[in-house]
């Protein structure tokens, strides 16, 4: 090895040591407890946990992994802590991301570590794995293997702080996705609550470092087992309109609102939904249990988030019995084919842009119906528009202009500044 290889391998290792872990906290802010943790053992050594405890619900952040939110548990009539948003992943430690090899066994090595309840997908690209194009160090068009989901949701917090504002508490973190000749995302992501709620907000506040435009996917992959999901569960949406993702999914559209029991060699179904939204531009989704006395409802602005993804995976328990319900800036498919349908933004230099998902957690019937007859309501009489097959590219002009219609219509609807903090 050469003198200057060698320089470059120590300095590496000397960079590694002195990024070290923050000693365990213990915190009491605004009624509310926020306390850490470092995991220890195979995969998950040296993964941070941060648990933010109001009193009512106790949510799980993962610094180390993106400040991915891992489950979320509620106290239940007796006072005791029960699961409340979460499933039981094949996967069973929280991966450490220096373990994950995103383009393993064809660009789906991000399910090394698929476990969370939410897990970002993005920020250069989201979705399925396969061949897209960038511009290389040269200024001329390349091609490159896109992997499953992205990258950031497998990347460190750089740091993260804990802070009252009024009667919130927030956990905030630092996620950078930046390279040399490539994307140079800031994200900060918070997780804040209030004393005894039922509820919490996930925010997040993308900054694009460069000096030119950069394209942006973003999915907020939320993931629900048991013990809401179950045979006879329910998923209640708004929606203009609902497609299939592929062929497969085509088959089961007239029932995509009702879930299976766990069912071994069930192969996923995804569904693809426009939701229909209020007077301020806001819209949400229920899943409930088949008893319609436990569930989580998800509300947004589809300014931030035009579009929902559900899919269904209700095979056999022990390979991962889940739904996931997925606001985004776009749906799953290759970014290639979001970018023929128009589904990729691009963030401008040094703008700020806003994304929001406040999540309530139902332990009651009467909340569980509030919900629905809230959503009942933004759906109307009109029922969504349900397509019997997937969306070609045939239709990609047509899905590109009425992106920037929409656009036109509401402003720069991704720009933070055009928002309410």
């Amino acid at each position: 090895m050469s003198v200057c290889r060698l320089f470059a391998f120590f300095s590496v290792l000397s960079l590694v040591a002195s990024v070290s872990t923050a000693a365990p906290i213990d915190e009491h802010l605004g009624g509310c407890t926020v306390k850490s943790q470092v995991l220890h053992g195979g995969k998950q050594e040296g993964v941070e946990l941060v648990t933010l405890n109001n009193g009512n619900l106790e949510i799980t952040v993962v610094p180390t992994r993106g400040m991915n939110v891992l489950k979320v548990r509620q106290k239940d009539g007796t006072g005791e802590w029960a699961d409340a948003l979460g499933w039981n992943s094949p996967v069973k430690q929280m991966v450490h991301p220096s373990y994950i090899n995103l383009d393993s066994r064809g660009g789906l090595g991000w399910l090394d570590g698929f476990n969370e309840w939410m897990v970002r997908c993005g920020l250069e690209f989201a979705g399925h794995p396969g061949t897209d194009k960038f511009i290389d160090n040269t200024g001329a068009e390349a091609e490159m293997e896109l992997t499953l989901h992205g990258k950031v949701g497998n990347i460190p917090a750089a740091s993260w702080t804990t802070r009252q504002e009024g009667d919130r508490v927030v956990v905030s973190g630092i996620v950078n996705e930046q390279m040399f000749f490539g994307p140079k995302f800031k994200l900060v992501a918070e997780i804040s609550t209030t004393a005894g709620s039922d509820t919490f907000q996930i925010r997040d506040v993308i900054v694009n470092e460069g000096s030119a435009p950069q394209e942006m996917m973003l999915l907020y992959h939320c993931n629900f087992g048991r013990p809401i999901l179950e045979e006879g569960a329910q998923v209640v949406i708004a929606a203009e309109s609902l497609r299939p993702m592929n062929a497969h999914a085509a088959q089961a559209i007239q029932n995509y609102h009702v879930y299976k029991e766990p069912t071994a060699g069930f192969i996923e179904e995804v569904f693809l939904a426009k939701p229909k939204t209020d007077n301020h531009d806001r819209t949400a989704v229920l899943l409930k249990n088949n008893a319609g006395d436990a569930g989580c409802t998800m509300s947004w602005s589809t300014k931030q988030l035009p579009y929902l993804t559900i899919w269904k995976n209700t095979v056999d328990e022990r390979d991962g019995y889940v739904t996931g319900l997925e606001p985004g800036t776009c749906f799953p498919y290759n970014r290639n084919h979001e970018r023929q349908m128009g589904r990729v933004m691009k963030l401008e230099p040094g703008r700020e842009y806003e994304f929001a998902v406040d999540v309530q957690v139902h332990a009651s019937s009467e909340s569980v119906k509030a919900s629905a007859n809230h959503i009942r309501q933004l759906q109307g009489n009109t029922p969504p528009r349900i397509y019997g097959e997937p969306e070609g590219d045939e239709h990609s002009t047509h899905a590109a202009e009425d992106h920037e219609h929409a656009h036109a219509e509401h402003g720069d609807a991704h720009d933070s500044h055009d928002h309410e903090h």
